[in-house]
């Protein structure tokens, strides 16, 4: 099988269930974000050396190709059937999977700066492409149906992605940068642009 079809040279893409669609529409946008996300799970975990986080990344990155699935198969097509679509179920996992990790970590007082151990710093990026991701998701949603748990699943796994950024800085002994509102210079400090 070739990587390469010709078939989206002119533009266009084909949904799951063959309707052509132009690559630049909400719905291929939503389930590209997600794509993006999943790949920068891949990159946390070639940076990772925590069996149990690993195995913990690869089972969302399963579940990250389930969610793309889904966005790329609308509503009202047979290729539905063959699907299984994210339910209840998969939020109540992740919100328990949210609670546990946490309760691992130092309660948060201040906002910290994304960063830290490389495979953590992966994981800040992949948080705000899941933000992005559940915000193109949306987005599609005011114009198509869409299974509304998808929604929420991305919503909870930019919250467990942050969690997950602070648990591998924490067990690789590296210290969060907190956010300082002194940080920035003031005008009255001086600066090469005063002069």
């Amino acid at each position: 099988m070739r990587i390469y079809t010709r078939g989206g040279d002119a533009g266009t893409t084909a949904l799951f269930g063959g309707r052509r669609v132009p690559k630049t529409s909400s719905r291929v946008g939503a389930y590209g974000s997600v794509d993006e996300a999943n790949a920068l799970l891949g990159a946390a975990r070639a940076a990772l050396a925590d069996d149990e986080l690993d195995a913990l990344l690869q089972e969302l990155q399963n579940t990250l190709f389930e969610v793309g699935a889904d966005l790329a198969t609308p509503e009202d097509t047979a290729a539905r059937a063959r699907l299984t679509p994210l339910d209840e179920a998969d939020i109540h996992r992740l919100e328990r999977t949210i609670d546990r990790l946490d309760d691992q970590l130092e309660p948060l007082r201040r906002f910290v700066l994304p960063g830290g151990h490389p495979a953590a710093a992966s994981l800040h990026v992949a948080r705000t492409v899941a933000r992005r991701a559940e915000r193109d998701a949306i987005a599609l949603a005011e114009t198509e149906p869409v299974n509304p748990h998808v929604l929420v699943f991305l919503n909870r796994l930019s919250d467990l992605l942050f969690v997950l950024a602070r648990l591998v800085n924490a067990r690789a002994g590296v210290s969060e940068a907190p956010w300082s509102h002194d940080a920035r210079p003031r005008p009255d400090e001086g600066s090469e642009g005063d002069a």
